[in-house]
């Protein structure tokens, strides 16, 4: 299938997908399953790629694996979240905003929809890739997708080992990764769109791949990432996120600023 015919597929599913999640999300109240769809129509767009890209079958097999195995890890820890805990803060302020209205909502779902056709780009690029045998580019795709999953599951795992104790609620974590970096896993979510610029530098659509970490790192940073997390964070924090903020880098990993305890 062609590169555009790929992305063009993968949007019209997922906005199936999303409607579907929409409707179920506005019968529970509950705008967090958009998060957990997401994550699992991305994983089906990188299978989906790797089995009817144009590329040879090495490149496609490896987009298939990447992104289906970090989309689904990602969709599972998701789904184990939203279900043991009330609706995120960030989706009770949205819904604060602009009301209950199901056409509004419905529009939001619709909009996630895009967003995963628009990442379902760097998927076709690198299943668009030319290469038989196994090349040094591709060995650095392997290694890059390796630390990321490894990263961003080590940041989600100390994380809710944190959340979980009692003793920590309305605390701060400064567990392991979140002493350098308020947020790891975003962190290691967007180093994992490399490993499909290193796959496709092997094709005709290197270009196109960087869609991914260019437009994640955008997104991560400028839209739906860090300021809606911070933000929830501040209203419910208050002065002690402050001084995490002053003290912790916000994306990249780096030795704090001060020696802070364990926890605020």
């Amino acid at each position: 299938m062609s590169f555009w015919g790929i992305v063009l597929l993968s949007w019209v599913g997922a906005a199936i997908g999303m409607a579907a999640v929409w409707a179920f999300a506005m019968r529970v109240r509950n705008v967090g399953y958009v998060d957990v769809a997401w994550a699992g129509l991305m994983a089906l767009a990188a299978l989906f790629a790797g089995l009817a890209g144009e590329g040879d079958e090495l490149p496609r097999m490896l987009v298939a694996l990447f992104g289906g195995i970090w989309g689904a890890r990602l969709c599972l820890h998701l789904l184990h979240r939203v279900l043991r805990e009330p609706e995120d803060g960030r989706y009770q302020a949205m819904r604060a905003a602009i009301g209950d209205s199901p056409f509004r909502w419905f529009l939001f779902f619709q909009a996630q929809a895009l967003v995963v056709g628009l990442f379902a780009i760097p998927f076709a690029a690198a299943a668009g890739a030319d290469a038989d045998g196994i090349e040094p580019l591709m060995l650095a795709a392997v290694a890059v997708w390796l630390v990321a999953i490894g990263g961003e599951t080590l940041a989600d795992r100390q994380l809710d080992a944190f959340r979980r104790d009692p003793a920590n609620r309305g605390r701060i974590c400064r567990d392991g990764l979140w002493a350098w970096s308020r947020h790891p896993n975003y962190f290691f979510e967007w180093v994992h769109w490399f490993a499909y610029v290193l796959l496709a530098a092997c094709g005709p659509y290197l270009l196109w791949s960087l869609v991914g970490p260019v437009v994640m790192f955008a997104f991560l940073w400028r839209v739906s990432g860090i300021p809606w997390t911070e933000a929830q964070a501040l209203r419910s924090r208050g002065e002690a996120y402050r001084r995490y903020q002053r003290e912790v880098s916000a994306f990249f990993p780096w030795p704090p600023k001060a020696a802070p305890p364990s926890s605020d």
